[in-house]
């Protein structure tokens, strides 16, 4: 369990020094460096993309509010993708299971931990909307739900190769937290394999930064 737990830290201390588009299926033969961060944890996932609908990988993930760290391995399943003439769509289902440990002075005991969910996205070249949600069990340490939904548009519409700015809102709501629902206003930006997102949660007074490097 130390060896283990030892190399996923050291995995995350490598990609967060990384200078680094947000999908959760590459593909096929890529890997994918994705780091969140929200109002409750961060976290950092490597995923490879062995065939065009599904990707796993290492994901590590810090729980502030609770102070425990999630040492998983997270598969994701593009169920279904639709094109349109000027639109398309996805949709998403993911898991994983690991090991949940304390941290910051927790000294509960190191338990089993899983988590599933769903996300979904429909986008033009101007006008963007998505949908995601969790629900993580992960003992003593706790259950968690969260759900989020962003709509967002592009102030000018990029060619090939061109920066991409996308201005966005995401509403997000989690049951346990006693701020249960929380608005933040972000900006994307994405070039080439390179993908930025920084903006503020206006609820709880906190930055968000978020990234995606594919190789």
């Amino acid at each position: 369990m130390i060896l283990m737990r030892a190399a996923f830290l050291l995995t995350l201390g490598c990609l967060t020094s990384i200078v680094t588009v947000a999908r959760p299926v590459s593909y096929t033969g890529g890997w994918t460096v994705i780091e969140e961060s929200d109002r409750q944890s961060s976290s950092v996932l490597v995923h490879y993309t062995p065939a065009h609908q599904w990707s796993v990988g290492p994901r590590v993930e810090l729980n502030r509010d609770d102070d425990f760290a999630l040492y998983s391995v997270q598969p994701t399943w593009l169920a279904k993708r639709w094109f349109g003439a000027d639109y398309q769509g996805n949709l998403y289902f993911f898991g994983g299971a690991g090991i949940a440990s304390g941290t910051n002075g927790n000294l509960r005991d190191d338990r089993f931990a899983a988590y599933g969910g769903v996300m979904a996205d429909w986008e033009t070249r101007s006008l963007f909307a998505s949908y995601r949600a969790r629900y993580l069990g992960a003992s003593h340490f706790g259950e968690q739900f969260m759900q989020a939904a962003r709509i967002g548009f592009a102030p000018y519409e990029g060619d090939t190769g061109d920066l991409h700015t996308w201005l966005m809102l995401e509403i997000d709501h989690r049951p346990s937290d006693p701020n249960s629902v929380a608005a933040t206003p972000l900006m994307r930006f994405f070039m080439g394999p390179l993908l930025v997102e920084a903006g503020y949660n206006l609820t709880v007074n906190q930055p968000l930064f978020n990234f995606t490097y594919r190789f």
